[in-house]
């Protein structure tokens, strides 16, 4: 059985994405983002939503683990920082329902999905330039940089929360993203 563990960055929502993980079959673990990169023995990574770009203790080592890593939200945008890209003050605020324009259609976490796809997303911050080897996976009215992809890498993000009932195909995400795991 595949193992992606979730990195909890202190998120109203990491809970969700610890079940969504659970209920298609992933072993999973909420882990503190503080472990040492050392400690972690999983196949996958999600790194969690979160408050506080402060907060997120050593999620940036947790690129070099060789494994694929999703972010969501605020785990997004720790990916694009860490990795040379950079993120700003989001135009329009707080959650809302967003349509987010899938623009590539063979990525591996997002191709499936609808080319025009409903989901709850924040935007008080959102990544504004992506990092290099990094390319545009969709995109909104909201938002230039809703999803980001670096497939050498394995490494995803999304502006948006997956695990919530208010954003369609959102366990086909995950689904799509155990795949890249196993």
């Amino acid at each position: 059985m595949v193992r992606i563990d979730v990195v909890d960055n202190h998120g109203q929502f990491t809970h969700l994405e610890h079940r969504a993980l659970r209920d298609i079959g992933v072993d999973t673990t909420l882990l503190d983002n503080t472990v040492p990169p050392e400690e972690i023995d999983a196949d996958g990574l999600v790194l969690s939503g979160g408050p506080d770009m402060d907060d997120t203790g050593n999620c940036a080592e947790y690129f070099d683990l060789d494994v694929p890593v999703l972010g969501i939200c605020l785990g997004m945008q720790v990916m694009a920082e860490s990795l040379g890209g950079q993120v700003g003050t989001g135009e329009y605020g707080g959650y809302a329902d967003v349509t987010v324009e899938v623009v590539d259609g063979d990525d591996p976490i997002l191709g499936s999905l609808a080319p025009e796809t409903r989901v709850w997303a924040s935007h008080a911050d959102e990544v504004t330039e992506l990092p290099p080897g990094f390319s545009l996976a969709g995109r909104s009215d909201v938002c230039a940089i809703e999803a980001m992809s670096d497939r050498a890498r394995d490494l995803y993000g999304v502006q948006w929360h997956p695990e919530v009932a208010h954003t369609e195909a959102g366990t086909e995400l995950f689904e799509n993203f155990r795949h890249r795991c196993e």
